[in-house]
């Protein structure tokens, strides 16, 4: 029961992540007259006081000291920093000038971008249908190519940003709280400083805004902390299939308010580019799904044969123990060995 209970709360934080993460277009336009970047920065410098603050409530430090003595470990997470930089950065400026739906298709196409990655830098290898998967992405960038007339450059940019951020990740091996606060440590006096040069400009609206401009650009370090909190609590109470199911939520909902509440413009050409995406991800799902239950099935027979294995070794160990006492006592029964009483403990303890 209790087992089902924290699988329910699991999902129940995926959901609450990826949703928060889908309705997140409905934010940033809020904080207009500011411009991406200075919306950017403000998101850097007040992330930093979110996570500090949910760490200091979960009180996870240890990882700091460890960190400032891997100098390794500090390089890929100022590689992290920059690269997570970019794609936050450009994110917000396509929500804040109409490209909703063009943004949303990078979050689409970043799983197959992800396994690209994977074959040319880390030399992995893919199942037949994976490959077709990525095939039919490519095809899919093609024809939202031709329908733009352009390339998807936003989706591209954005897709394989956060590919080489989760690569990057992969190599540090941290939390997500840990690694955020690190990230935004090493963006927080960069950040801090263009904001000062900015309002030294008369150019900041952090304060000639409003009151209410002000908190909602403070705003930003909750909307950042908040979904990554809820993840990490998914992420120890649910399987990874489920997880990887649940990560489509967020660009779907990116998807729809592109359309029904942004008004984006929807040609039959980009609906066939974004319908080849789905198909793409249809099949890498469907794939991955069928290879988990294979692979549990798996483990389910290795596990059977070990146990019986082990029952018949346990019962040959026991015949050769029985006889040999006879041979030494000549009547076991009257020693509690043998055929004896006594006979059942070694029977029995090889599958204890």
């Amino acid at each position: 029961m209790q087992g089902k209970n924290e699988q329910r709360a699991g999902l129940l934080y995926g959901i609450g992540a990826y949703g928060m993460w889908g309705v997140v277009p409905l934010f940033w336009p809020l904080l207009k007259p500011s411009g991406a970047i200075e919306i950017l920065a403000h998101r850097m410098v007040w992330s930093l006081g979110a996570v500090g603050v949910a760490l200091l409530v979960v009180g996870r430090w240890a990882w700091l000291g460890e960190l400032v003595r891997a100098p390794r470990k500090l390089g890929l997470i100022a590689l992290a920093a920059g690269v997570i930089t970019v794609n936050w950065g450009l994110y917000i400026w396509a929500v804040n000038n109409g490209q909703v739906v063009e943004a949303s298709l990078g979050y689409f196409i970043n799983p197959l971008v992800t396994i690209a990655m994977g074959v040319l830098l880390l030399g992995e290898r893919l199942r037949p249908v994976q490959w077709v998967a990525v095939a039919t992405g490519f095809l899919a960038v093609l024809v939202l190519a031709i329908g733009y007339g352009r390339p998807p450059w936003i989706s591209l940019t954005l897709a394989f940003s956060f590919a080489a951020y989760g690569l990057v990740k992969k190599k540090v091996n941290m939390g997500g709280l840990e690694s955020l606060a690190a990230e935004t440590a090493v963006l927080f006096l960069p950040a801090l400083g263009f904001l000062l040069w900015l309002g030294a400009r008369g150019g900041a609206t952090f304060t000639s805004g409003g009151a209410g401009h002000g908190v909602l650009l403070a705003a930003t370090g909750v909307i950042t902390a908040v979904p990554l909190v809820c993840f990490g609590a998914a992420a120890i109470r649910v399987p990874l299939s489920t997880l990887g199911l649940l990560q489509y939520l967020a660009p779907v909902f990116q998807f729809a308010l592109g359309i029904v509440y942004f008004h984006e413009e929807m040609p039959p050409e980009r609906w066939a580019g974004f319908a080849l995406v789905w198909l793409a991800l249809s099949l890498l799902t469907w794939d991955a799904l069928r290879t988990a239950r294979r692979n549990r099935a798996k483990a389910v027979r290795l596990a059977h044969a070990a146990s019986a294995s082990g029952t018949a070794a346990g019962s040959v160990s026991a015949a050769g123990s029985g006889s040999g006492s006879r041979s030494v006592s000549g009547s076991g029964s009257a020693h509690g060995t043998g055929t004896g009483p006594g006979a059942s403990v070694p029977e029995r303890a090889p599958t204890s």
